[in-house]
């Protein structure tokens, strides 16, 4: 069996290695939550960092609707507050990720990421959720969101990108009340740099519930091993020296 060698490496300066400097809202931070393995390992982080989070979740017709219950179970598991916003927005069906007539890509490790923007993207799903945080923030007083967005392993979205988040961030502060009267609405993507294989000893080391996590896109019983999803969170597992429980449930 493959032992784990656990790192608590601090996350890239730049996307993820402000503190909570005080007290109220700088010291209170929202994180979306999806479920997955990098959300629930920035959800992990936050709270090591020293946050008094608040987790916020969204069901916006995916088709893996199963990562909800990975989000809750990953809340309750932590003892945090989590928020699910449901959303009816029709036109996302053009994705294949929420319309469910369209074929999920099977493409070869080696090519995820490159070439044109797959169809699992979702229009502007993080500058929804974002927005969505960014609201919610601002409404119990916190002065930070926090997203597990990467842009190293990853299907090569446009809104995964640190120039998008870093964008969002200035939007968020010209557009909230705590930005209005001088506070810093601040967006903090820890994960930003690091391949899956450092998401995963990341994890590891902040004892995130991994076996809890839902990755895969295909919105069965069990993952599917084929989409996006499943074949970078494997080679994620296996270069980083350890099993994933996540295949064993």
């Amino acid at each position: 069996m493959k032992r784990s060698v656990p790192s608590h490496r601090a996350a890239p300066a730049g996307e993820g290695e402000r503190r909570p400097s005080g007290d109220g809202a700088s010291s209170r931070a929202v994180v979306l939550l999806s479920g997955g393995l990098d959300s629930t390992t920035a959800l992990c982080w936050a709270r090591a960092k020293g946050w008094g989070v608040a987790a916020l979740a969204v069901s916006y017709g995916q088709r893996h609707v199963r990562e909800l219950a990975s989000a809750r179970a990953v809340a309750r598991r932590l003892g945090v507050p989590l928020h699910i916003v449901s959303l009816e927005l029709p036109w996302l069906k053009v994705s294949s990720l929420v319309g469910r007539s369209r074929e999920l890509p099977n493409v070869p490790l080696s090519s995820i990421g490159k070439g044109p923007i797959p169809s699992t993207y979702v229009p502007g799903r993080n500058a929804v959720f974002l927005s969505l945080a960014a609201s919610l923030a601002d409404a119990i007083g916190a002065g930070a969101i926090v997203i597990g967005a990467n842009s190293m392993d990853f299907s090569g979205y446009p809104d995964c990108r640190p120039e998008f988040i870093r964008s969002f961030e200035r939007t968020a502060r010209l557009g909230t009340r705590l930005g209005a009267e001088g506070g810093k609405m601040r967006v903090l993507s820890p994960l930003q740099r690091l391949d899956k294989a450092g998401i995963v000893k990341l994890a590891l080391g902040l004892k995130a519930p991994l076996g809890l996590t839902w990755s895969c896109y295909a919105g069965k019983a069990k993952p599917c091993g084929l989409c996006d999803s499943c074949k970078l969170r494997a080679r994620g597992f296996a270069e980083a020296g350890v099993e994933d429980p996540y295949v064993q449930t």
